[in-house]
């Protein structure tokens, strides 16, 4: 279950933490109840994020995509159960993906795989069975985190949004990368278990 959503998981995708709703929360906050907002879940997975959004915000035009097609497939299926025909899927590594007349969006969210892997003993013990490319990018665990801050800049309209899941040791480190990449008001936000979790900026670009 996430965000009261009963969701299809296999060995292709992450397990849906509840940690991931906070991200969900804030997305919608950006979103207007009547707005028609283009919006790109980035490494969806089991569409998890894509489909609650999807659910409380019918009228927007939702893109996800995914590296993996088997966790497409999976998406696709959670998809038509809660929220049939409302979301499109790409297959391709980050930007890559973005089919061509679809290069600009309102908001960005992504939970994307920010593990180092000094940190393995540290993390639960059934990450074992989850797909190591969704969980450790790089030595550091930020390459798909600055691969996507980098980018986005191109890919947002103005005054529009990117909001990241991170590990909660990384935040002052991200929040350098969003001012670097030219973001504002950029704000971590912390979990349930009192640790920063998420977070987001602005993208306000400059006439």
């Amino acid at each position: 279950e996430f965000w009261s959503l009963a969701l299809r998981v296999n060995e292709h995708v992450l397990v849906p933490r509840p940690e991931t709703e906070l991200l969900v929360e804030h997305a919608l906050a950006h979103i207007p109840a009547d707005g028609r907002h283009a919006v790109l879940d980035f490494g969806t997975g089991s569409g998890a994020i894509a489909t609650a959004l999807a659910v409380e915000r019918p009228q927007i035009n939702l893109l996800a995509t995914d590296a993996s097609e088997q966790a497409l497939t999976l998406a696709a299926q959670n998809a038509a159960i809660h929220c049939p025909n409302r979301i499109g899927f790409a297959l391709g590594d980050w930007y890559k993906a973005l089919p061509a007349g679809q290069a600009c969006f309102d908001l960005i969210v992504s939970n994307p795989p920010y593990i180092s892997p000094d940190e393995q003993d540290l993390t639960d013990a059934e990450l074992r069975y989850e797909p190591q490319n969704a969980l450790y990018s790089g030595a550091d665990g930020l390459d798909a985190i600055r691969t996507i801050i980098k980018g986005a800049p191109v890919h947002l309209n103005n005054n529009s949004w990117l909001l990241l899941e991170h590990g909660f040791t990384q935040t002052e480190n991200i929040a350098v990368l969003f001012s670097e990449a030219g973001f504002s008001d950029i704000q971590s936000y912390h979990d349930l278990a009192g640790l920063p979790r998420m977070t987001e900026g602005r993208m306000l670009q400059i006439a």
